[in-house]
């Protein structure tokens, strides 16, 4: 069974935003907006659900905390206690001013790296992946949003992209089956 998807090609991004306003009011299903830089407020105007990036960053956070705390008990109070610069070595506690740093620093390398990863692993982001992007000036200059064509009729949804401000209008055909 084949799909029917309009590319509709926009080169402002204020007019691109009005344009989803408008389509998202027409009740029109929105596959995807390309777009060459950070278009401030199209997630919400998509109706898109917020991110959750940033508690997986703070749980990550709290897992490199945990293996930082348990890495210098072991090491510097367990398996191998020194007398550095007269600081007891039988208790992490007494000693934990002194790790600090190192607490701190493997809690931004742990959320950081695993954040970066998690990010990747949810886009759908790997090395050699073919690029996902149907027009290649969406990475310069333009703005290009991605309209199911669906049960609509194509005539009147194109007429009335063009009415939102569309240069461009193309209609492709994707076989599901491949």
């Amino acid at each position: 069974m084949a799909s029917k998807v309009i590319h509709a090609i926009y080169t402002d991004d204020d007019i691109l935003m009005q344009a989803v306003k408008q389509v998202r009011a027409e009740h029109y299903h929105i596959e995807e907006v390309y777009t060459p830089f950070p278009v401030h407020g199209l997630d919400k105007v998509m109706g898109l659900a917020p991110t959750r990036i940033a508690i997986t960053s703070f749980m990550y956070g709290l897992v490199g905390l945990t293996v930082a705390t348990l890495m210098m008990n072991f090491i510097m109070i367990e398996d191998w206690p020194q007398n550095i610069g007269g600081k007891p070595s039988f208790s992490y506690i007494e000693n934990m001013p002194a790790f600090v740093p190192i607490m701190f620093e493997l809690t931004v390398f742990f959320a950081a790296h695993l954040m970066v990863i998690t990010f990747y692993m949810r886009s759908k982001l790997w090395p050699f992946k073919k690029a996902e992007n149907p027009d290649v000036r969406t990475t310069d200059d333009h703005f290009l949003m991605s309209v199911d064509a669906g049960n609509h009729d194509v005539e009147k949804l194109s007429k009335f992209l063009y009415d939102t401000g569309a240069l461009e209008i193309s209609l492709i055909e994707n076989d599901e089956n491949h």
